[in-house]
């Protein structure tokens, strides 16, 4: 009744349906089979993930007795030009050479063609505008609450407004992705301040400030940027994203980025193995990631790992090794969520196109008429993984409630496994390395707190001041030489997010030696600069 309203009310000539993964593959078809048994004359178009994905080398013609256009991957372009296409004809396909079409398949004389002439390039995805989110029923929507894992739970309870912070991935190296399709390999940030008018956008249009942020990897820098522009305009929201677990996460960005408003991320893990992790291309190690974990856990946001199981080569040594590196770092409670995944080899990454050079062998030869994107294959180096996967799921389930942590590994195998050969507290002595105290003159520096209370001395000659800071948890004091103090009162005022002036620590030291003060790195490594960066002196 309500798309029969829609219908009505606009009169559209083309309906394009986004089908993001397989389990939206059904519902597709059957809303384009409504459509055309009660509208034939509209043009039904199928884009989305999955086209993206597993619709490249698509050749059966009885998917057009459902959709009249499949098109690839992004979807402005190859939109613009059907609706160029079906409101300036009948809207009749012929075998036409000139059809002027962008990654486009459609049914021409019964057979499936792919048609990309259209010379149009690709928008910007600054001139992509604000998703419009105004007129879907919120109020219709539930809240599904009952779920075990905190990040499952999280992203199902209630509803977030979707966003990226670019397209594509910046690190675009890991094996088991579809490094090599455009979704991955075009990366292209957007700026903040427009990230940010697009959020108040969206909160007028729903009423909501929660936003997920979808993107593959989000990138460091454009979080830290997007931190400090929601900080500046003083926005209220809650936000989450995707993340690699790099070591650009220290603790004054984590602390950042808990300021703005973020409250949870979620990155790959993969297989705790360093090994397995080199052959991956992650570009992290377990100790980088359990040290950029507890960044996270101390700034307040909770971390969801994705963990895989059966990579190519993958020995049972190393699944009990991962399993142990995985219970640890629960123990010591730097993540507080995971979830294991089976690897899958998929055709449009660098395993499932170079199966040789990982040691394992395709068994499916043959493409599909339909569908192809995860490829059956033999590891003759490994194991058979998929017996672990009860045992790797269970002890998960128990580590997540923090339970059982002290259970000997065998007992979640109903098999034999070898006793691991992590070292003990593997995790924790990780987590004792200090980050790097070096100082780097062009970070930006930020003053999150507020401005200091001065306390001065009862006579003049003394040379010391007392600077007080409060906030809503605790009261900070600092005793420092009077004209130290006095210059630092100064700079913090200039040091806030609302500046529009970016300060570097090379700005800093400027200003300071310019103040007639004498040696900045004995300053800035002096008890009252590290009181302050403890509560809200940032170095990013």
């Amino acid at each position: 009744a309500v798309l029969e309203q829609k219908l009505a009310g606009i009169h559209p000539k083309i309906v394009a349906i986004s089908v993001p993964f397989p389990g939206n593959l059904f519902s597709a078809f059957r809303c384009a089979q409504w459509f055309k048994t009660h509208h034939p004359d509209l043009k039904i178009v199928m884009g989305g993930g999955f086209a993206n994905t597993e619709l490249r080398s698509l050749s059966d013609p009885r998917v057009f007795e459902f959709f009249d256009f499949i098109t690839l991957d992004d979807g402005e372009v190859p939109l613009e030009c059907l609706v160029d296409h079906v409101l300036n004809s009948s809207g009749k396909i012929i075998a036409d050479a000139s059809l002027q079409l962008k990654r486009t398949f459609t049914l021409i004389d019964g057979q499936v063609k792919y048609i990309n002439t259209a010379a149009q390039k690709d928008y910007p995805q600054a001139q992509l505008g604000t998703p419009d989110y105004s007129d879907l029923l919120l109020d219709q929507y539930i809240s599904v609450i009952e779920i075990v894992n905190p990040m499952h739970k999280l992203w199902s309870d209630g509803r977030w407004n979707k966003l990226t912070m670019a397209h594509g991935c910046y690190w675009g190296k890991c094996t088991f992705c579809d490094i090599s399709l455009d979704y991955i390999k075009v990366y292209e940030p957007i700026a903040a301040t427009l990230l940010c008018d697009r959020m108040e956008e969206i909160m007028h249009q729903t009423g909501q400030n929660g936003f997920h942020f979808v993107d593959e990897a989000a990138p460091p820098a454009r979080m830290r940027a997007l931190a400090l522009e929601i900080i500046k305009r003083k926005l209220s929201v809650s936000w989450w994203t995707n993340i690699r677990f790099e070591k650009s996460f220290n603790r004054d960005l984590c602390k950042l980025l808990s300021a703005s408003g973020c409250i949870a991320v979620s990155g790959g893990l993969e297989v705790a193995s360093d090994r397995l992790l080199e052959l991956i291309q992650k570009g992290v190690t377990v100790a980088q990631v359990a040290q950029v974990c507890r960044n996270f856990k101390e700034a307040g946001i909770m971390v969801h790992a994705y963990l895989m199981y059966g990579f190519p080569t993958q020995t049972m040594q190393e699944t009990i090794d991962s399993l142990e590196m995985v219970r640890q770092l629960f123990e010591v409670g730097v993540i507080q969520s995971g979830f294991w995944h089976q690897f899958a080899m998929t055709v449009h990454s660098p395993v499932g196109m170079y199966p040789d050079q990982y040691q394992v062998q395709r068994t499916n030869h043959v493409m599909g008429t339909f569908a192809n994107n995860d490829l059956d294959f033999v590891d003759p180096v490994g194991i058979d993984h998929s017996a672990f996967s009860h045992g790797l799921k269970k002890s998960l389930l128990n580590y997540m409630h923090g339970r059982c942590l002290d259970y000997r590994l065998q007992e979640w195998f109903d098999f034999k496994i070898p006793k691991d050969k992590v070292q003990k507290n593997f995790i924790q002595n990780a987590l004792l390395e200090k980050e790097s105290e070096s100082i780097n003159y062009t970070s930006k520096i930020v003053w999150l707190g507020q401005p200091p209370k001065v306390s001065y001395p009862l006579t003049e000659k003394e040379d010391q001041i007392t600077l007080t800071i409060y906030d809503s948890r605790k009261t900070v004091t600092l005793e420092i030489s009077k004209a130290c103090g006095i210059w630092l009162i100064e700079i913090l005022a200039i040091l806030t997010p609302t500046n529009v002036q970016s300060i570097t620590l090379h700005n800093m030291k400027e200003m300071y030696e310019s103040a007639g003060l004498l040696d900045f790195e004995l300053f800035w490594r002096s008890a009252p600069i590290k009181t302050l960066r403890k509560n809200g002196l940032l170095v990013l």
